[in-house]
């Protein structure tokens, strides 16, 4: 950590070059450090990538910033403090602590957290930044956190892990044995200092994959940002062994999607099927992620379209976890009904359907944009067609 870095000079510096282009400044840096310029550089960089999914370390004077990959890796303010809703109790450790962004929201709920981060300059910076953000119940440990854990005398509530899904040899993987600490060949080990693992993985990993590699599971929480699943967050709870419920979450601007079940009543649901009716209904990428397909249909009293398509209709709009819009008309998909939108703006989704969004617009010469939705899919009849809508929310 190069504290000179926080000097007024170079803080200054760092601010008022945020949107500066970097290439510029390395060639005209307009300034003489008595340290490696790229030092400075880094600041820029990493400070920038914090404006929106760190605020609070964004706004926040003299933080100092680790590497660009250590924030890209990191969790968001607003899935940090999801997850704190999570949990309870007077004692948490984090033994996989990162840039402490998810000990920062767990320290606002538990009484005490411990963040064990194995690099040493890491864990220089986060106890730093913890200290501008008046932050004093997190004890910052440089060390392997499985290995602190398994030495330590203390019991805790809860135990996080967020880990590493960079490996030596296979490069980025997404299975948990493959992952570092490997989480299913230490969970017995880590429920003898506590009573429940909360466990953050990456979007791709497949629930049945994760329901096979794990034990104990209670919930699985599926986190969306603006319609992009960025967080897989499995609660475990000792000795636990009654049906996982799955939950559902899409952040947006102005609320949350919620939808909640357990897996149960997804492979007991039949779905119900129509033609298009008044209203179509697209799930939101939580909600695709966790597979609940037929129970979209049964709970909220919708129609699919086709068992494949995975889109929803009715004759009264309800509120719905995802998109939904008007339906205007819908036609079979052929040359004559696609004259209709040839050389307009319309925004293409397809589901269900043989032709990729780009070979659409290219055939039949469709921009991107405008008020038009056009969804191209299979009807209950195998039949391909055209849906043309308008979005209401």
């Amino acid at each position: 950590m190069n504290n000179a870095l926080l000097n007024k000079e170079y803080q200054d510096y760092i601010n008022a070059n945020l949107n500066s282009d970097i290439q510029s400044l390395i060639l005209n840096p307009r300034i003489n450090p008595p340290f490696d310029f790229k030092d400075l550089i880094l600041q820029i960089e990493s400070k920038k990538k914090c404006e929106k999914k760190l605020p609070t370390w964004f706004n926040s004077e003299n933080i100092y910033y680790p590497n660009k990959l250590n924030i890209e890796q990191t969790s968001s303010e607003i899935t940090a403090k999801y997850k704190s809703q999570l949990v309870s109790g007077k004692r948490l450790i984090d033994i996989t602590g990162g840039f402490g962004v998810d000990a920062f929201y767990f320290s606002k709920v538990i009484d005490q957290v411990i963040h064990c981060e194995i690099s040493n300059s890491l864990t220089e910076i986060v106890a730093h930044n913890f200290k501008v953000l008046q932050v004093k119940n997190i004890k910052t440990v440089s060390t392997d956190g499985l290995k602190f854990l398994e030495e330590s005398d203390l019991v805790f509530n809860w135990v996080y892990i967020d880990p590493s899904r960079r490996h030596d040899t296979k490069g980025k993987v997404f299975y948990m044995k493959d992952c570092l600490p490997n989480v299913p060949e230490n969970l017995d080990g880590i429920f003898s200092k506590c009573s429940n693992i909360l466990i953050k993985t990456s979007p791709l990993l497949d629930l049945s994959v994760g329901q096979n590699e794990l034990k104990h599971i209670k919930e699985i929480h599926i986190v969306a940002l603006d319609n992009e699943v960025k967080e897989l967050l499995w609660v475990l709870q000792k000795d636990y062994s009654g049906h996982v419920e799955i939950k559902t979450i899409n952040c947006l601007r102005n609320e949350n999607q919620l939808f909640r079940f357990n897996y149960d009543q997804e492979k007991d649901a039949t779905a119900n099927y129509s033609i298009p009716q008044k209203y179509l209904y697209e799930p939101n990428s939580a909600i695709l992620k966790s597979g609940a397909f037929n129970l979209i249909s049964t709970e909220l009293n919708l129609y699919k379209l086709h068992q494949h398509s995975h889109l929803y209709t009715s004759n009264d709009q309800i509120k719905f976890p995802g998109r939904t819009f008007a339906i205007k008309t819908y036609s079979p998909y052929n040359k004559e009904t696609m004259k209709r939108f040839k050389n307009l703006k319309a925004n293409i989704s397809i589901r269900n359907f043989p032709e990729p969004v780009k070979l659409l617009r290219t055939k039949y010469k469709i921009k991107d944009g405008g008020n038009l939705y056009l969804f191209f899919t299979t009807d209950l009849n195998e039949k391909r067609i055209v849906i043309e809508c308008e979005k209401l929310n």
